[in-house]
């Protein structure tokens, strides 16, 4: 080899070196609403994985429910340099301002799990959760066969939550003898729980109780034992993690629960990162629809 030639081959190894150094330093940010449930656990393992596997630098930040925390860590990661920011929102409409300041300085946006509103993002990834709604909602009619008394227990700051609530309804409205007669907030589970004891000893013949999520319709299977109701009160879920899974295989009073995949939720989210970093156009919405599981 001659020495012109080495000097040139090194050269090219020392600008491939800088430019994969270069990517490494950027890539993609995550700020994911908690860590606090399994769901999310599995989404952001799934989405370490796939960065992984596609050898792309991914740093996760998790914000506790806490949206000063959200907005707090969108704005470490532009001054970080990342790519492409990922987001599961802690508010849909409360999250506008990170996002606005993030599309200030020129770094894409994706949604997953949870949608914002009022904001530019360039793809959200999705539980299609109106027509999980829409699932819960005829399972809910089959096991009362089609009458009785519905409670809700909601998550209305979040709309993926708001979706599921409007599908699970618009499916009723085609059984006019079931009549929902209360529906109130229950975040966590304990505040779940004291929902759900509110909700029955105000309404005693309730036969049914629909939780958002997991932590929800669990904290409402333990309500309705406690009130001596298990022969009357059905409950549904939307999640469908392992432990409501085994719920629904061991304890009559949970019926079932719509079923999310979060793994491919995590895949997709960083995919997509992936194609929007290459300047790729991506899908707007990335619906996944949910399935229905009733025990084994």
């Amino acid at each position: 080899m001659t020495i012109k030639r080495k000097i040139t081959t090194i050269l090219t190894g020392s600008a491939l070196a800088l430019l994969a150094g270069a990517v490494s330093a950027e890539g993609i940010g995550a700020s994911l609403l908690t860590q606090q449930h399994p769901f999310y656990i599995e989404l952001a393992d799934a989405m370490k994985n796939e960065a992984t596997a596609k050898q792309v630098s991914l740093e996760v930040a998790i914000a506790n429910q806490d949206l000063n925390k959200q907005l707090s860590d969108v704005e470490d990661f532009i001054v970080k340099g990342v790519d492409v920011i990922v987001i599961s929102p802690v508010d849909s409409l409360g999250v506008r301002a990170a996002i606005a300041k993030a599309e200030k300085a020129g770094v894409k946006v994706i949604t997953v799990d949870v949608p914002a509103v009022g904001s530019n993002v360039v793809s959200h990834i999705g539980t299609d959760n109106y027509t999980g709604g829409i699932k819960a909602g005829e399972l809910m009619a089959k096991v009362l066969n089609g009458k009785g008394q519905v409670a809700i227990i909601d998550y209305p700051t979040v709309q993926s939550v708001v979706s599921r609530i409007e599908g699970f309804k618009k499916a009723l409205e085609a059984f006019p003898e079931i009549e929902i007669v209360a529906q109130q907030t229950g975040i966590t589970r304990a505040e779940a729980l004291a929902a759900a004891q509110n909700m029955l000893q105000a309404n005693p013949d309730i036969s049914g109780i629909f939780g958002f999520g997991d932590d929800a319709a669990l904290a409402a299977a333990v309500a309705v034992k406690s009130s001596g109701l298990e022969d009357q009160v059905k409950v549904i879920g939307f999640d469908g993690m392992e432990e409501a899974r085994t719920a629904v295989d061991s304890n009559p009073v949970m019926v079932g629960v719509i079923q999310q995949f979060p793994n491919m939720l995590g895949k997709t989210a960083v995919d997509t990162a992936i194609q929007v970093i290459a300047g790729q156009t991506v899908p707007s919405e990335q619906p996944i629809v949910p399935g229905v599981y009733t025990g084994q």
